[in-house]
């Protein structure tokens, strides 16, 4: 299967992470943008740069008949997804085989399978992966509640069609069960337009561990151990780290097996996740399966030393693997923070906006995925993340304490972003302790307070901003296709 030449089916740090890995193969890269993304670095830093409508994802970033009218405009036979978008779109992928053009992921037959969560775990219990127990039968909502009180309150309403924490609702008696499957309901359908809704028994205060596998087209399949993801904030990841402080080499074993089947059981190819809940007990159970690219892949990357992002081309070429599971690495500690623009004191509403001063963090096992630069606006229009600064460290309380030293380092102006956030998190005992579960933000530690440098900084971030302005205005945005003709003012604008 070709992958000389890569269109990237997607924006922001992914778009640019698959860029770089692509420049280090010898791989010449597309990039798509809408027109909230005429001058976004991803556009920048590819080869090639081809806009294909307006702001909104529906109308650009998600029609597939115009990513592929620019695979054949520029000659590229492959088309990495990244995650979000197209990553899980099964008819996308079938597209794009019709078109001979190579899907760097699963085969869509996988995607389905693990599409609904409902039937993902029939195919986990078909494969002894064990699952937690819940009622997945389309039944009516009385029944519903009369199966749901035979199981044991609390419950778990989820969405069978989409993650996230989109139709999640956690019910703890059955005077709540009604209301919390009504707004469960009304959440899955305009979230993924199926109102399709299962229950699971809730587990209380659980950790949420995923295993990262890999599978070629040979039958080759290995798991490059865990992630702990437990730190959500609305059943959103904000903190992410590998290994687990939670995880047994005995644990690990069994659960990286226990992904490992479900990964047979769908014949799967490429880079993916299987994610489980565990407790205290150190008792784990089948969540789900995402058949893409993880966002905290980084965090893998630092502990193995490997490219998962090579990694998929490499088996999308239809090569086999390139270690056995005895020969993958497990090395030190990795930690990564999502920072994005928004406002932790207007309870984290998202902030969009031009990025008027940056100062990324630098240093020894420090880096930073970043689809932004000085300069750059961040649209209303997708997801605010700017940047995941990870670190990487002896322990796990050193790759912390660098962590801190590194959000201490990094300054944005112009926009509000969650770094703060972040420094009081490496902070707060009990996720020093690694005591963590999926709750623990749930009580809210995040107050407000005013902090003299970041004062000091938004002052000079005021006055740069006067003194550049007419600089940036004269600044030329990128050309609709071909190679964008701002390279010019790189060095202005991008001190990465």
């Amino acid at each position: 299967m070709p992958v000389t030449k890569v269109l990237i089916a997607n924006r922001g740090e992914i778009a640019c992470r698959v860029i770089r890995t692509c420049r280090e193969m010898g791989i010449p890269t597309v990039a798509v943008y809408s027109e909230a993304d005429r001058g976004a670095l991803h556009v920048r830093m590819a080869d090639e740069a081809y806009f294909i409508g307006p702001a909104a994802a529906r109308e650009s970033y998600l029609v597939v008949e115009k990513i592929i009218e620019v695979c054949k405009k520029s000659g590229a036979d492959a088309v990495h997804p990244g995650y979000g978008f197209l990553s899980e779109n099964a008819e996308a992928a079938k597209r794009f085989k019709a078109e001979d053009i190579t899907f760097i992921g699963p085969n869509p037959e996988a995607i389905v399978s693990m599409g609904s969560k409902t039937a993902a775990r029939e195919v986990a219990i078909a494969a002894g992966c064990p699952v937690v127990p819940g009622i997945q039968k389309t039944m009516s909502d009385e029944d519903l509640l009369a199966e749901s009180q035979k199981m044991g309150f609390p419950v778990m309403l989820k969405a069978a069609m989409g993650g996230g924490g989109k139709g999640m609702r956690l019910v703890a008696k059955p005077e709540e069960f009604a209301s919390s499957l009504a707004r469960a309901r009304g959440e899955a359908l305009s979230s993924f337009g199926d109102d399709s809704v299962y229950v699971e028994k809730a587990i209380l205060q659980p950790r949420h561990i995923e295993i990262q596998i890999f599978s070629d087209t040979h039958g080759n399949h290995v798991y490059l151990w865990e992630r702990e993801c437990s730190v959500q904030r609305r059943h959103q990841k904000v903190i992410e780290e590998a290994p687990s402080p939670h995880v047994t080499p005995e644990m690990r074993k069994a659960m990286g097996e226990a992904a490992l089947k479900v990964a047979r059981a769908v014949n799967y190819v490429g880079a993916g996740t299987v994610e489980f809940l565990a407790d205290a007990d150190r008792n784990f159970y089948f969540l789900e399966m995402n058949t893409r690219l993880q966002v905290e892949h980084p965090v893998t990357e630092w502990i193995t030393g490997l490219d998962l992002v090579k990694w998929q081309i490499l088996v999308a070429r239809g090569e086999k693997l390139p270690m056995t599971q005895e020969e993958i690495p497990l090395n030190g500690w990795a930690m990564e923070c999502r920072v994005y623009a928004e406002d932790p004191d207007k309870n984290f509403m998202p902030s969009p906006g031009k990025i008027t001063f940056l100062r990324i963090p630098s240093g020894r096992n420090v880096r930073d995925d970043s689809g932004v630069y000085e300069g750059a606006d961040v649209p209303m229009f997708y997801d605010p993340m700017i940047s995941k600064l990870s670190t990487w460290g002896p322990t796990r309380l050193e790759a912390i304490d660098r962590m801190r030293a590194a959000l201490g380092e990094y300054r944005i102006g112009g926009i509000r972003h969650n770094i703060a956030f972040h420094e009081v998190l490496m902070e707060h005992g009990p996720f020093r302790d690694g005591a963590l579960h999926t709750g623990m933000l749930d009580k809210p530690f995040w107050k407000k307070k005013e902090q003299g440098p970041n004062l000091k900084f938004a002052v000079a971030a005021a006055l740069m901003q006067e003194m550049d302005a007419e600089e940036r205005r004269a600044a030329k945005p990128a050309s609709t296709e071909g190679k964008p003709d701002a390279w010019k003012h790189w060095g202005k604008f991008n001190q990465i």
